[in-house]
């Protein structure tokens, strides 16, 4: 069928075959399809949404565009699992996550991506790491994995390029909100990893890319039916992102952050409950657990015997970073020339902070990117970060520690961040972090 034939069939409402979706998609990556006719089939989905016949479609066409990557010839001996988060504020679950997999005998390749907009980059934050390799070839990726467990790195340009170009496009003709779209696009990556399991950590909150939580939900159940049904296990957690995930939030800062929690230095009670979390669905996932209680007693384990902290080392190593990172990360890691604390006009209780607003003030300070093309600064951001229900002002303790390239840098943040926060006399209520799993 002729593209318009199909673009023009999905216009009126109609449900697309298998074929028809498998011949559109498999035409992007060679340009048969033009990125007008992209454009029309994105606004037409967008309008007549898909059924989930039509989304494991999509996903698997997807996934199928480009290279597929597969494990059996290298006999790892255990499975092959991943994670992924919709996107946040100070989320470096991903730098913490990847390594105890690894040291519980898991294998993580983790293809990440870059920040754009107010939420960070996995990959990104990998860059702040003098040497490190963040997008090596397929060959290392394989070695890599074999050799440490795991590999934080970036796609390569054949690996689900369709979803690449179509996403180039969605973002510029307002098709970016599409549940049918985001589903396949998150998934296309996943499956063409060749995972035997996926947890999906779904935002929802003022830091999030869906804020609202019934949207939030929907989309994790979205991607959990799509992935399931297209034979990737998948489980979703929905996490509170009304706040900063940890204590600071950034590049550097905040694999700084996930180099102490994995040393024992410092774990931030709501940062570790996510990715104890996370870490245990995928051990149930991969077979290394039979039930939530032993996967948490093997994560607290490979914590406490400092193996976790080993296979990131050796991760590093590999990629192209320092063989003592671990031990000696604040020399390899940029340092902001401006670093001070910042002490809000009020004293009394954080009661709510606008988790967007930090996330752009970062990116203000250069830490993050408007345009996929923009150059960052990896050594702003904050860390010390106060959390929902600290006692805050200048008789107890700052905001947070502001990183900043310059005085007026430091300054705009001071700025934005005391229009970001609200603070009360009394202490709030409590919120649990994790508000739901979904399977199915």
């Amino acid at each position: 069928m002729l593209p318009q034939e199909i673009i023009r069939k999905k216009r009126d409402g109609n449900k697309l075959s298998t074929e028809d979706i498998n011949a559109f998609i498999g035409g992007i990556p060679d340009n048969k399809i033009t990125e007008g006719q992209i454009a029309a089939f994105c606004m037409a989905t967008f309008f007549n949404k898909m059924d989930m016949s039509e989304r494991i479609a999509l996903t698997k066409a997807m996934a199928n565009s480009g290279t597929t990557l597969n494990w059996d010839a290298d006999n790892l001996g255990g499975a092959v699992l991943d994670k992924h988060s919709t996107g946040g504020i100070g989320d470096k679950v991903s730098l913490i996550l990847a390594p105890i997999i690894a040291a519980c005998g898991g294998f993580v390749p983790m293809i990440s991506g870059r920040g754009l907009g107010h939420t960070g980059g996995t990959l990104d934050k990998m860059d702040s790491i003098q040497g490190y390799v963040s997008q090596p070839d397929n060959d290392l990726l394989h070695k890599v994995v074999k050799e440490t467990g795991c590999a934080i790195v970036g796609a390569t340009a054949d690996i689900a390029p369709a979803d690449r170009k179509m996403y180039s496009i969605r973002d510029i003709t307002a098709t970016v909100e599409s549940l049918d779209l985001i589903t396949a696009s998150i998934l296309s990556k996943k499956m063409a990893a060749g995972l035997d399991g996926l947890v999906m950590d779904v935002k929802f909150g003022t830091g999030a890319f869906m804020q609202n939580y019934d949207d939030a939900k929907a989309l994790a159940e979205s991607i959990t039916h799509v992935a399931n049904g297209g034979g990737l296990p998948t489980v979703a957690i929905l996490t509170d992102m009304n706040q900063t995930l940890g204590d600071t939030a950034g590049n550097a800062v905040e694999v700084m952050e996930a180099v102490n929690f994995l040393s024992g230095k410092h774990q931030n009670k709501r940062l570790k409950t996510v990715t104890v979390s996370l870490c245990a669905e995928l051990l149930l996932l991969g077979g290394i657990a039979q039930n939530i209680k032993e996967a948490e007693k093997k994560i607290e384990n490979v914590l406490d015997n400092g193996k976790a902290a080993e296979h990131f080392a050796r991760m590093v190593t590999a990629l192209g970073g320092a063989s003592d990172f671990m031990e000696k990360a604040e020399h390899y890691l940029p340092k902001a020339p401006v670093i001070r604390e910042f002490y809000p006009s009020n004293t009394g209780y954080l009661s709510s902070t606008n988790a967007m607003a930090i996330g752009l003030g970062i990116v203000a300070l250069g830490g993050g990117r408007t345009r996929p093309q923009d150059n960052i600064n990896h050594s702003v951001g904050i860390t010390n970060m106060a959390q929902i229900g600290d006692e805050v002002g200048s008789a107890s303790r700052p905001v947070a520690t502001i990183h900043a390239a310059s005085e007026d840098d430091w300054e705009e943040m001071a700025v934005i961040l005391e229009s970001a926060i609200s603070i009360k006399e009394t202490a709030p209520s409590s919120t649990e972090i994790i508000r739901e799993r979904i399977t199915k």
